[in-house]
């Protein structure tokens, strides 16, 4: 859901769902089917983030700089010393890349990207991209269950679904070549022909409706997102029919993600593909290798669709969960492509020739747990929990945390169109006599608790900030880091949950309404171990994906967006910040300028490396 775990993690989703979750519940428990929401209605999508939020689209060309964003503390340090004393990086004459090389620009960027590819590079090459987690290897191959932007990153790869999503967040084609609605209930879809799976076979509308009936029925995270679909049926060989039982504003976003990939589903039926097991789509690589939290081996799918992708042999992808790591192969040339998790990757590799570093501004956020179901708990409370949220500073995160490159945010993203107003909520008052009343009526004048957080940056920064601002209020925090399976396992892995507060991200899809969706734990499922579900909150969510773009829908944004204050469980914090880092003298990519699903890799099939 783009839970996602330690960044991990969706991601998601994330957001996250937890490999211990997952594995329990595929494993152990009966897939459960949320009940569909009262009603819903389809989606205005196209339309452009507002131009506060275009202002974060940040360019970083490590060719021209850009101004030093922010604090000290564990993210500069890490940073730092990555930088000056890892393995193969250094800086002037220890640099093998600095001698030398000249600068080469990146093609002109289009409207929407920060990264448009360079055409006139001949096809051909390998990508070595590195990466800080194998979340897919943990939790399994078939895409119907990924619920991390981790593993949404590398399925995208061989996993195609009906539609996609462009930049500013509009739908687009893609296994289907255009759709239609001939009422607020009916989806016809027609699908692109030629398209056929990597073993040969050409995909039907068979496949299509058994891979959609299939994720209705699995019970999955991503089950509860694709609304009251009442019937999916082939009215021929290329066309497809959806029917809702009800109009459902997100439901051509929720078609748009890796969880709803059109599989191989007569392989599937009579037992030749094993979907845990086995990748098999119609996308433009397929896997030559893979060896668990160590590397992926992607080659050329010969018979994609699209006649000029891939534009690579192939992609090679190596786990390296040290971010210095990563950055020091970006350095010396071992890696062409890398992940970034911390806002001071830019200056770090600032003076390294052929190097960019791209932030995409995201509708993704982190969010602050605070389990109420653990016996005794002070969060069981909700004046402490309002006391929690009014006293946390999310601009001061957003500034000191995540160097501005992010925005405070509601539950519904912000940035997304008729989201609510962050400035408007309790939240935004900072009104700590408020809290301290709270917690005097609540008796928890001296309330002390323990967050935990995974050790990916720039969670342990983020965590720091919150605890100087609960420390105004007289809460003493102790910070937990946790390497991230033992987080995933501490956070999501018993019911009641076994931690106090924890901190993590979901990521924020391309429709408002979608991630709110994850306050209902009786669809969410992952947080019924520490969220208590609520009845108003719950008809709230599904009042706004009921209602048609409008005033009517933003107003109920604005409701739902205090009523999960008041709630005060899950409390969404800041967006967060997402960048990758590459050689401009081995390849050149394509990539948003925005992203709402956690994948800043989703354009990968278009990058040249210039190499025969």
């Amino acid at each position: 859901m783009g839970l996602e775990l330690p960044p991990i993690d969706a991601g998601g989703l994330s957001q996250r769902m937890s490999i211990a979750w997952l594995r329990c519940r595929r494993r152990s428990m009966a897939p459960y089917r949320p009940p569909p929401p009262p009603r819903h209605t389809r989606s205005s999508t196209g339309s452009a983030p507002p131009i506060y939020w275009r202002k974060l689209l940040t360019r970083n060309t490590v060719a021209v700089g850009r101004r030093a964003w922010m604090t000290c503390g564990v993210a500069c340090t890490a940073l730092v010393v990555a930088a000056c004393g890892s393995a193969g990086g250094g800086s002037g004459a220890d640099d093998p890349t600095s001698e030398a090389d000249p600068e080469v620009p990146a093609a002109e960027a289009a409207p929407g990207l920060l990264s448009t590819v360079d055409e006139s590079l001949a096809p051909g090459g390998t990508l070595d991209l590195q990466v800080h987690i194998d979340a897919v290897g943990a939790t399994g191959l078939d895409p119907q269950w990924a619920d991390l932007a981790s593993s949404w990153q590398v399925m995208g790869l061989v996993y195609e679904t009906l539609v996609t999503v462009g930049p500013d967040f509009e739908v687009e084609p893609m296994l289907a070549e255009s759709w239609e609605q001939p009422d607020d209930t009916t989806y016809v879809f027609h699908l692109r022909s030629g398209v056929e799976f990597s073993n040969g076979r050409e995909m039907t509308a068979d496949d299509v409706v058994g891979s959609l009936e299939r994720l209705l029925e699995l019970g999955s995270v991503w089950t509860g997102q694709l609304g009251p679909v009442e019937s999916v049926s082939a009215t021929d060989d290329a066309t497809v029919e959806v029917v809702l039982a009800e109009p459902y504003t997100p439901f051509l976003a929720a078609l748009a993600n890796v969880p709803a990939a059109i599989l191989p589903m007569r392989e599937v039926a009579d037992g030749t593909v094993d979907l845990d097991t086995t990748m098999l789509g119609t996308g433009p690589f397929v896997v030559e290798d893979h060896r668990p939290d160590v590397s992926w081996r992607f080659a050329r799918n010969e018979g994609y669709w699209h006649p000029d992708q891939p534009a690579l042999d192939g992609i090679d992808i190596s786990i390296v969960p040290q971010e210095g790591s990563r950055i020091a192969a970006l350095r010396d040339g071992s890696a062409s492509m890398i992940t970034l998790g911390n806002v001071d990757a830019p200056q770090v590799l600032g003076g390294v020739p052929q190097v960019e570093v791209l932030s995409q501004a995201s509708t993704d956020y982190y969010y602050l747990m605070l389990n109420s179901q653990a016996p005794d708990s002070p969060f069981a409370d909700p004046r402490v929990r309002q006391a929690i949220n009014l006293a946390v500073d999310r601009q001061r995160i957003a500034d000191a945390a995540l160097g501005g490159l992010v925005n405070p945010t509601g539950v519904t993203p912000v940035g997304l169109p008729g989201a609510c107003e962050p400035g408007d909520l309790p939240s935004a008052t900072g009104d700590l006599d408020a809290a301290r009343a709270l917690l005097s009526e609540a008796g928890a004048d001296d309330l002390t608790f323990q967050l935990s957080i995974f050790s990916t940056e720039p969670a342990p920064a983020v965590a720091q900030v919150i605890e100087q601002s609960l420390r105004e209020i007289g809460v003493s925090v102790e910070i937990e880091q946790l390497e991230e399976a033992s987080w995933a396992g501490k956070v999501y892995g018993a019911a009641p949950a076994e931690f106090d507060a924890a901190l993590s991200w979901f990521a924020g899809y391309a429709d408002p309404g979608m991630v709110t969706k994850w306050w209902n734990p009786d669809v969410a499922g992952f947080n019924l171990g520490f969220m208590a579900a609520d009845d108003e909150l719950s008809s709230l969510i599904d009042a706004v994906n009921t209602a048609p773009p409008g005033p009517d829908r933003e107003q109920l944004m604005a409701d739902l967006c205090a009523a999960v204050e008041a709630d005060a469980q899950m409390l969404p914090l800041v967006t967060r910040p997402i960048a990758v880092g590459y050689r401009a003298d081995a390849i050149s990519p394509t990539v948003y300028a925005t992203e709402g699903y956690g994948n800043p890799l989703r354009r990968l099939a278009e990058t040249r490396s210039g190499q025969q």
